[in-house]
Order: C-alpha cells, then structure tokens, then sequence
C-alpha cells in the first residue's frame, strides 16, 4: 500500500535494518527537549517513533507541531532498541524506527476526553464513539464479535443452512414487545412494524422447502433498555425442516463451540446439560438459573403444613436454602431489605452456631421433627421463603444469586452452558387472569399433550427450550406447531377469535393448510453472545452505535421531531404525550 509497509503492531526484530513507512494515530508525543519520542497507534498495536533533529531536522520541525490523535504517516529505518529502553509490554518493544520524514495526514481538535482516561461517562463515550472505537478495549471487542460471527457462519454452512434475508418491514405479530411502527405514505394512515425476529418468515421458508434456514438478522423491539437490551439488535436466527428437539439444541451446541475454538477458549462439553423448567424454578428459583454453585433451594412445604409459626403453616409454599456461613443480625437485616424490595413481605431464618445450635426468633415455634429436617452444618444460615408459589420461587432466585456473588461462591473463568426444556405452553396474565403464550404463539406442545382445556390449560408443556450461559439467557426456540387445526386451536386458547386470527395471521394459516413439515428452530443474541465471551458487563460495548438507556442516540441526536409538512404527507399527527388518552372517534379519524 502507498500509505504504509506494514502496520504499527507488526514490527519486530527481524525487521531491523530495513526502511518501512508507517501510517496510523499518534497515542503519545514526548519532546525531550530535542528528540521527540511518538508512540503511533492503529488497529494492531503500538510502535515508537524516533525524530532526531541531527539526522532529519525537517520531520523534526514537523514533529514539534504534533498533538494526541493527529493521523501521521512516517517514514524510516528500524532500529533496535537500546537493552534500557527495551519495553516488555509492547510485541514491538524491541524495536524503533529513526524517522527521516513525517507527514501530518489529519489533525484533531482539542478531544473531549483522553483514550487512556478511565471512568469517562458513558453518554460522553457514544457521543464520540469514533474516538472510543479506538481505544484497545472496543478494537478488542468488535474483532472478538467478528470472529464470533465469522466462526459461527462457518458452521452454519458445513451444516447444510443457507442464509436467506427476511425483510424487516411486516405485519406486527404478538411476540412480548410493543412494535415500532413505520408509516406508509402511499397509504396513509396505514403502518409496518419492524419485525421483532423473522420468526413467521422463517417458519414460511420450511413450508417452502428451503429445509435449513440462517441468517445473522437485525430484530427491534420497543421496550425499556437495559444491559442486555437494545431497540435494536442481532441475533443467529435458524430453523430446520423435519427435525426434532435433539436435531435444533445440536446445531446449537455446535455454533456455541465454534465460537470459543475460533479465539482460542476451553469450549463447554457437549451435550450440554438440560434441565426442565419446574426443576430449574423448584431448585433455582428461576428459568435461567446460573449453575456455577450449588446452594439449591429445597422445598419445606410438606414439613411445615400445620406448623405452629403461622407465617409457615398457612403458607401455600414454603422454601429454603442453606447460605455456607452464619449470618450477623445487621447481614440479615440487609437480605430482608432485599428480600421486600423483591415482593417478600419478611425473610425467616434460622442461623447455626459453630456448636451446632439454632440461633433464631423462630425456632421457639418449630416443632422437633421441623428443626431436625432443617438440620444444617455449624457456621450456615437457612434462609426460608413462605407464601405463595410464584413469588417464593422469585425471592429465593434472586436472594440465592444474590448470596452466591457475595459469598464468593461463584468460580471465576468458570461457564456453565445448559438447557432449560419443557416449558408451559401458556400462562395467565396477572393483571387480566387471561391466558397468554409463554414463548410464542407458534410453539408445539410435546407429545401427548395436543388436546387441552382451552379455558384452563395450565397442565400444558410445550416443546420450548433456553440455551443459559452462567444465569444468561442467550436465546429460545422451540418445535413449531406444523397443523394448522392445532395452531387454530392455540390461537383461540389465548382469546382470539377466527376472525382476528384470519386477519392476523392468515397467511400462516395457509401456509400450514398446504404441506408444511415438522420444523423446530432458534433464535441466539449475538450481541449478548459476545458481550459475555468478551467480558463486558452491558451489549452496549459490543455494538458499534447504541442507544443510551433513556432511548436516545447522543451522536446523532435522534429521535427527532418532524416538521408536520413531512408528517401531514404520512397521514399521521403527533400529540403531547398527555394528550393522547381517550379520544372521540372524529379526533381518530382525523388523526388516522
């Protein structure tokens, strides 16, 4: 290349004694009152620049003029370092260049903060995310998620999958997301959403005989940021024709491996460990649950039934599990603080000395058999759960995590990949009673479970499976309903009438009504994927330009407003937030 030999991380001792010209960004400039000293930076590494004004007093004078992050190219002889100057923390540490010319490329302006400062403010790194895309942490971590996807492509391909690409602008279907909305000006009133994943398409693509789909799809959902959560994002997105469970959780497995082989990671053992749903809540308190320690929760319930504590006795469920050390007053204090924030309404515990005694308020109410069966090592805590099964299975979830991380039990470098399986195919809203899916609208349920009660079918398990990564949730799936009688039953079992699920979802209908074969698939976060093989704490450091958690883009400045020229165009008018409530039928009408 005309601008540079080689790049900056690229020189070593056997390149000494050969004249190189180099390109990238100056880190560092030191003026030693003569010699001026460049560190110059690109993508892979750093190397040192030497300008003496003796032997080239033009580059020396253009050297003086230098400032953090101008673009310099430059050109000389490698050189070794002398043994004192030798810096064993660079692959070039051995070596210099002596420059004889330099050239200003591209000069900077005065940087809103310094690529070596720590604690830089996030909002403040994405509005100059140009500047942070050059600090060593994110060039680490977009090639790491290069790398990712690269090996994970690979593998795809040698298991038979092509890559179709699905649109992104469709029908808005139930998928636990508000949609976002596109108009269309050449039918106003009238909108897209932005699909939540090509769930539908890719369903469609097996009816139509492609056997085994995949892409790398950008998916978007409305819904509040956080760490794990962006308005819009990737994910591997495949499904397989004529294929059972074992056949998806296979091909996963094998995507997962490739992925820790390619950098160079001890990849997980397969199979991977499976476990079904009521195992994971009744002993982990959670459907993701993170299996690096044990301190499973055990079910009391049986033991307790007519206890004399009453917050026990009256319980519909009562739960426990033993902390590896005996707990002060003010610890316990602070786990009941935690333990109402997360809807508990108080937190019992019985704390064992070293002599082996019960140190609690409730032990004076526990009957001989109750304390024998909570028998616990000397220097442990039982921590209990009483009420109401849901929510002790979500307390004691969070209050064992929780517990884990403080005690240290968690081991570090340690993962753990495993499936949780056989998960209800629906569940009952809290707020309406009403019955709703678990996953999707399009998940089968296993195998004897195809007739149920459409208005309580609470006992109905659906062939759904998570992929959890140390407590991490990086996708679903699950095997599809392939019968169109079965999927219309789904549909009217969650509240939709023919006619809605016609209008909805017609298309699918007819496609499952002409030849559609048994197809299960999945659905992984790519950028939850590598935010945790990378070892970052939020995707936000995995992806190029993110939004902040209010929503907003700082480098940009979106969202913005319309001029209502443009929105009028749309057939669509924007109202203050607090105006958008009830609305007569002429105000939508007119507002359409």
């Amino acid at each position: 290349m005309s601008w540079r030999d080689l790049y900056c991380g690229e020189l070593r001792t056997e390149h000494i004694g050969k004249r190189v010209t180099v390109a990238g960004w100056t880190a560092t400039r030191r003026d030693h009152g003569g010699l001026v000293f460049i560190d110059l930076r690109d993508h892979t590494g750093k190397l040192q620049l030497v300008i003496n004004p003796e032997r080239a007093a033009e580059a020396a004078a253009t050297a003086h003029d230098v400032r953090n992050e101008f673009v310099l190219q430059a050109e000389g002889e490698v050189v070794p370092r002398a043994a004192a100057a030798v810096n064993p923390n660079l692959p070039t540490g051995e070596v210099e260049i002596q420059v004889d010319s330099v050239r200003i490329l591209s000069r900077s302006t005065p940087l809103p903060f310094q690529l070596d400062e720590e604690n830089v403010d996030e909002t403040l790194r994405i509005k100059y995310r140009w500047l942070d895309m050059r600090t060593d942490r994110m060039q680490r971590n977009f090639r790491v998620s290069h790398t990712v996807v690269s090996a994970i492509r690979r593998t795809m391909d040698d298991l038979g999958f092509i890559d179709v690409w699905t649109p992104s602008m469709t029908r808005g279907t139930p998928e636990g997301a508000r949609d976002f909305l596109v108009p269309v000006r050449l039918q106003p009133g009238k909108f897209f959403a932005l699909a939540q994943s090509p769930q539908l398409f890719k369903q469609l693509c097996m009816v139509g005989g492609i056997d085994r789909y995949y892409q790398i799809a950008t998916c978007w959902r409305d819904e509040d940021l956080r760490a794990d959560r962006q308005f819009e994002f990737r994910q591997l997105d495949l499904e397989l024709a004529f294929a059972e469970r074992e056949d998806v959780l296979d091909v996963m497995e094998a995507a997962v491996v490739s992925a820790f082989e390619v950098l160079g990671r001890e990849a997980p053992s397969r199979p991977f460990p499976r476990i079904g749903y009521e195992e994971a809540m009744a002993k982990y308190g959670s459907d993701k649950p993170d299996l690096r320690f044990g301190m499973e929760i055990e079910d009391r319930t049986e033991v307790t039934r007519g206890s004399e504590f009453g917050v026990f006795g009256g319980a519909a469920a009562v739960r426990s599990f033993t902390a590896p050390k005996a707990f002060s007053r003010a610890e316990l204090g602070r786990l009941e603080e935690l333990a109402k924030e997360w809807g508990a309404k108080g937190l019992a515990y019985l704390v064992v000395d070293e002599s082996g005694e019960f140190r609690s308020p409730i032990a004076k109410f526990l009957s001989e058999p109750e304390l024998a069966a909570f028998a616990a090592p000397p220097g442990s805590t039982v921590l209990f759960g009483a009420g109401d099964e849901a929510s002790v299975a979500r307390v004691l979830g969070l209050l064992r995590l929780h517990v884990g991380r403080a005690l240290g039990l968690i081991e570090a470098g340690r993962n753990v990949f495993h499936w949780v399986l056989d998960f209800p195919l629906f569940e009952q809203d809290e707020e309406t009673g009403e019955w709703t899916f678990m996953h999707h609208a399009f998940t089968a349920p296993i195998e004897g479970h195809e007739a149920w009660d459409e208005a309580n079918p609470a006992a109905v398990r659906g062939q759904h499976y998570d992929l959890i990564w140390n407590g991490w949730e990086l996708g679903s799936g699950s095997i599809r309903i392939h019968d169109v009688a079965l999927q219309e039953q789904v549909f009217r079992t969650i509240g939709l009438t023919k006619e809605e699920s016609t209008s909805k979802f017609g298309y699918l209908l007819e496609a499952l009504a002409m030849g559609a074969p048994p197809h299960g698939g999945f659905a992984m976060g790519i950028d939850r994927f590598v935010a945790l093989i990378a070892g970052e704490p939020d995707i936000r450091q995995v992806i190029a330009f993110p939004k902040v958690s209010s929503g907003s883009d700082p480098l940009t400045g979106a969202p913005t407003s319309m001029p209502d020229a443009v929105l009028r165009e749309l057939g669509i008018k924007a109202l203050p937030r607090e105006s958008t409530g009830q609305a007569s039928p002429e105000q939508g009408e007119d507002d359409s």
